[in-house]
């Protein structure tokens, strides 16, 4: 019966063509905006993520308490053991040491005196490991504006609105000024290599990169580090496995009475995050269940419309013979391969173009230009985010929207006389 009713649809191409170009092309959209939206929103917290907390962040209990001060005497010690204990315990995430500091940037003249100085914040991560992804995920090939990346321990990036600030040249030499981990004074010279712009506003204003071994050097934090960051080897963010990892090592690792033990926060427990992620997963729920419906009414109305065009036809087939309920399965039948079959071929094309938009993603360098005076942390591309979901979500308006609306068509066939409805076929 589905064969010869298939080939009745590829035959009657008036009955087939168009409907599944619809569906193909409303699934199509629906796949992509879908994995565009969640795409954007996962850049917007990966930003926050890269900068600030991580996907998951480990620190001591102590250090956490006074993270806004950087109190690196309060950091983690014995980090390479730390990471590979997470690396075989929690292997669906990659993790990476980094070292926060702060303190003064002087820049001597030509006969080594100051020739200015000025407060900066430095960053200490692992540019040198064969299995680090921090340049790729800082971006810092697309993001430099002179020079090159650090080959060095003792190479340093900074930010260009700071070279400008300070006057700074690519290969001259910088003193940073300031506290070692046990709290004393230092002194260590860093090599200026070039100069980046991540684009997000005043959060680099102040920002110099250092490699993690140059940090440590001039902290004297042998094996140490502020805290350990974990990542998603896809960099994309999930709310619900983050914070059970998170609840299930702070179980397990984590003594309240000990301010030295390790610590793990999920990226909402930052700063007014949680906030910022349940919003973002609100509107997402918001925005993706009102086109939903829309699409759904329009297929839907596509699948009536079609079903009440055929009460001639139905005339016809109860005059030879058919009964109702027969005619009535078939046309729910017809619904359900047309539905099928554009459904298939739109998730097909939508999936492919998500896919092409996560990985070379859509440029608003220019229109983010016009926001760099603000604080605001915002990224300048925007990648879509191919999604298990996807591969499925297509089937509720593709399918079910049409058959329903063929449905609902069909159900006047058993009120209407045969007569009535063969008389249709006349006109």
């Amino acid at each position: 019966m589905i064969r010869f009713l298939t080939k009745g649809l590829l035959r009657d191409r008036s009955r087939s063509l168009f409907p599944v170009l619809v569906i193909t092309l409303t699934v199509t959209l629906v796949i992509f905006s879908i994995g565009f939206m969640k795409g954007t929103m996962n850049s917007l917290l990966l930003d926050t993520a890269v900068i600030l907390t991580g996907h998951e962040k480990v620190v001591t209990r102590a250090y956490n308490e006074e993270s806004q001060l950087m109190p690196n005497d309060l950091a983690l010690l014995d980090v390479d053991q730390l990471i590979n204990n997470l690396e075989q315990d929690y292997p669906e995430f990659f993790w990476s040491p980094r070292i926060t500091f702060a303190g003064l940037l002087d820049v001597p003249d030509e006969n080594g005196e100051t020739k200015a100085q000025g407060p900066v914040l430095a960053l200490g991560i692992d540019f040198f490991s064969d299995e680090s992804r921090e340049v790729e995920i800082w971006e810092l090939e697309r993001s430099l504006v002179s020079g090159r990346l650090p080959e060095n321990r003792d190479d340093a990036l900074i930010s260009s609105k700071l070279a400008d600030q300070l006057n700074i040249q690519a290969g001259e030499q910088v003193t940073f000024i300031g506290s070692t981990m046990d709290n004393a004074f230092t002194t260590y010279n860093f090599t200026i290599i070039g100069t980046f712009n991540l684009r997000k506003g005043q959060t680099d204003k102040q920002m110099m990169l250092v490699d993690l071994s140059g940090a440590r050097a001039a902290l004297d934090m042998d094996n140490a580090a502020s805290a350990i960051f974990g990542f998603a080897h896809s960099l994309y963010y999930d709310d619900e496995a983050a914070v059970a990892l998170r609840s299930k090592y702070n179980e397990i690792h984590s003594d309240s009475l000990d301010i030295f033990s390790p610590f793990m926060l999920a990226l909402r427990d930052g700063n007014q995050m949680g906030s910022m992620v349940d919003i973002s997963n609100a509107m997402m729920a918001i925005m993706g269940g009102i086109f939903l419906v829309v699409v759904m009414v329009v297929l839907w109305n596509m699948g009536l419309m079609s079903g009440l065009r055929r009460y001639g036809e139905v005339g016809l087939r109860l005059a030879l013979g058919e009964s109702k309920g027969q005619v009535y399965r078939s046309m729910i039948s017809e619904a359900v391969i047309i539905g099928l079959a554009g459904t298939a071929m739109g998730t097909g094309i939508g999936i492919a173009l998500t896919y092409y938009v996560q990985e070379n993603g859509i440029d608003y360098t220019k229109g983010m230009e016009a926001l760099s005076s603000s604080s605001m942390v915002a990224p300048n591309i925007f990648y879509a985010q191919v999604t298990p979901d996807l591969f499925y979500i297509g089937f509720i308006p593709g399918v079910l929207a049409t058959v329903l609306g063929t449905m609902l068509a069909g159900m006047a066939i058993y009120k209407r006389e045969m007569a009535q409805l063969f008389k249709e076929l006349e006109t």
